[in-house]
């Protein structure tokens, strides 16, 4: 499996060549790859039954022949038969977490990775080719290696390698969806592209022309894959651990988002009840693995020591707790996997029980000594308790042997009362059945109590004391981490305005007097024009942007280059081919049923052609020339293309070849890149 392709004579990221990065081998037989395979296969199967289903519905209601109504019937009940097993066989593949897991995973309780979501392949050559054609009077044919790069780039996210060069992948392609949309979608204008991706739990399709299903979707798959990233660490080792909370907490960041940003998206799987299902779900993994943390040095037989674990499991607990009521919800129980709802009740209770064995071992196994400090212990267990059973106090159990010993039991009892209930749970579900490795670290637990039961029951034990509830704390708790993900910038031209043809002028210049002046960053704008001027008279107009000085493309250069390429024309003149604003109201912006974030804003001709730096000329910045949407293997220079203009963003561009940031660093929070 191959995680980027370099073509001949093109070095990796590390020398002075360009390289586009590809998603893995699409035919690597790996357990991964066949997984996604198997689901892009129902997928297709799903979407056939369903067709079937709505044409059955339609004859049903269009006929009146009761013979033709009791056939359509009988199909019917097979159509639905079939699609209640194609179901069924994808929530298997949403419960075949072992896939996923560490080759190497031998002792740790499997956790749940999310699966990507599949879609269908795109083709943007003609629409674009034809849009560049008609909106900003270019030749589209002149872009077919930059559009084909982008199909490229979306084709690699349908198979990204499970590492951060996958990340970076969805990173970049997401970073050029707002400059695509700013360039190509046209809110008054239909571009004739739908995109289709496929609902990761009930395999049902949703087709738009709207670019948020694909934005909301590659954020989906982003958070997938951070949750493919953590379930692979190796959990044997601190360097492993790390790794799979800050992948948790980063796929639990980019669900946030997408659930803050795109609040009505139509597909079920990125709908708030089963985002917020999934945000908890990821917390409590990355929980769970800060208590592997904690644990993998390992635990000192120690009060202090183990009454914090207690607390700590008792932690985990409560939040896969939290996760279990979410997923028996009336909106989320009917398409979440049983695999996913049985499992967080599985650790529900395995994570309680070992609360109360780390709080009974604590009592039993440490007496209070004449050198011990008893209001520190005092004060310990009393932070354990939320209450204690009536006329006990925490000193009283510190003190009498016989009470230390009573609650000491009461809470071992728990403890193998919670490790069967766990097994007993475990073997309900058929696809948890699977897991060898979490049968063996439930049995192993309850035989743990069991050994500590027997070591304190010396007679038959005749007191029934209910132990009471451990309150969960924890000095690491799992925090929701905003991945840093760059956005396209807009440019001043755009799909959303229109624009005469390109026209050239020829200009002759009078005492060394051009008629006017420039302001603005780039692309240039014409100011302060002399109506007299030979320029007005040939049709330059007040506000029109140079693109082009003689053979020379201006559309990224600013003032001081477009001087500069002005300020040695001879008596003969030189042409400068110039684009005006179409005087129109174009409509408002309609407002998208996926999407509420990034609302358009709108600013005067003014604001966007006149630049502060105007005033201080020392401190401008050329801003560099970059390819069409910073796209292409060999970043050529276009000349003459209103699709290379430069972008409202002053901020130096990033070279296309370089890796997107996808983490947050100690300035990303203070920028534009960040999802916030």
């Amino acid at each position: 499996m191959t995680d980027t392709l370099l073509p001949n004579g093109m070095k990796n990221s590390r020398g002075d060549s360009n390289y586009f990065r590809k998603g893995c081998n699409p035919f690597a037989q790996t357990g991964r790859s066949k997984l996604q395979n198997k689901r892009a296969s129902l997928n297709q199967q799903i979407i056939k039954e369903m067709r079937m289903r709505a044409g059955a519905e339609n004859l049903l209601k269009a006929t009146s022949n009761n013979k033709v109504k009791e056939m359509v019937l009988l199909e019917l009940s097979y159509v639905n038969a079939n699609l209640q097993l194609l179901m069924g066989q994808l929530e298997g593949l949403n419960s075949s977490v072992e896939v996923y897991q560490n080759t190497h995973e031998t002792a740790n309780i499997p956790l749940i990775a999310l699966g990507l979501k599949e879609t269908k392949e795109i083709n943007f050559s003609t629409p674009f080719k034809d849009f560049i054609l008609e909106h900003y009077s270019e030749d589209g044919n002149s872009f077919e290696d930059e559009i084909a790069d982008l199909m490229d780039l979306r084709q690699a996210c349908r198979t990204p390698s499970r590492s951060e060069a996958g990340v970076e992948l969805f990173a970049k392609y997401y970073s050029h969806l707002p400059l695509m949309e700013s360039r190509f979608f046209a809110p008054n204008r239909q571009t004739g592209i739908f995109f289709t991706w496929y609902d990761s739990f009930t395999g049902v399709p949703v087709c738009q022309q709207n670019l948020s299903l694909e934005k909301a979707s590659i954020l989906f798959n982003m958070a997938a894959l951070y949750s493919q990233i953590g379930t692979r660490s190796d959990r044997q080792t601190i360097v492993g651990l790390e790794e799979a909370i800050s992948s948790f907490q980063k796929a639990a960041g980019v669900l946030n988002h997408l659930k803050e940003t795109f609040t009505h998206t139509p597909s079920y799987d990125m709908s708030p009840a089963m985002l917020s299902m999934l945000i908890r779900m990821m917390l409590a993994q990355a929980q769970e693995c800060l208590f592997e943390k904690t644990a993998l040095p390992g635990i000192p037989n120690q009060f202090y020591s183990l009454m914090k674990m207690a607390q700590e499991a008792s932690k985990v607990s409560e939040t896969y707790d939290q996760v279990h009521q979410s997923m028996i919800q009336t909106p989320v129980k009917d398409n979440v996997p049983l695999f996913w709802s049985t499992m967080s009740q599985v650790k529900t209770n395995h994570y309680r029980s070992m609360a109360h064995y780390f709080v009974a071992s604590a009592l039993l196994d440490h007496q209070l000594g004449p050198n011990d400090d008893e209001d520190k212990q005092e004060k310990t267990l009393s932070q354990v308790y939320d209450r204690l059973p009536e006329g006990r106090c925490p000193l009283d159990i510190l003190k009498k042997k016989d009470e230390r010993e009573r609650i000491g039991k009461a809470h071992i009892r728990r403890a193998i009362l919670g490790h069967e209930e766990a097994l007993r749970i475990y073997g309900l579900c058929h696809h948890l059945n699977k897991l060898e490795i979490l049968e063996d670290i439930l049995k192993a637990s309850h035989q743990r109590s069991l050994k500590k039961h027997s070591e304190n029951d010396e007679e038959e034990f005749t007191d029934y004391t209910e132990a009471p509830d451990i309150i969960s704390k924890t000095e690491h708790k799992a925090e929701m981490e905003v991945p840093a993900t760059t956005k396209g910038p807009l440019s001043v031209f755009s799909a959303k305005q229109r624009w005469t043809a390109p026209r050239t002028i020829r200009l002759r210049p009078e005492d060394r007097d051009l008629g006017f002046t420039l302001k603005g960053e780039s692309p240039v704008q014409v100011v302060s024009l002399d109506p007299l001027c030979p320029a007005a008279a040939d049709g330059l107009k007040e506000g029109d942007y140079i693109v082009a000085v003689g053979d020379t493309d201006c559309k990224w250069s600013g003032v001081s280059d477009v001087m500069r390429l002005l300020k040695d024309v001879n008596e003969e003149g030189i042409d400068i081919q110039v684009v005006s604003m179409m005087d129109s109201n174009p409509p408002m912006p309609t407002k998208s049923a996926t999407f509420c974030g990034n609302l358009p804003k709108t600013y005067s001709m003014i604001c966007l052609a006149y630049d502060d730096d105007d005033k201080n000329p020392k401190s401008r910045k050329v801003t560099k020339k970059s390819s069409f949407l910073s796209w292409g293997l060999k970043n050529k220079l276009k000349s003459a293309s209103t699709l290379s203009l430069p972008t409202a963003d002053h901020a130096s561009t990033q070279p296309w070849n370089k890796p997107y940031p996808t983490f947050p660093s100690s300035s990303s929070y203070n920028n534009d890149s960040v999802l916030y």
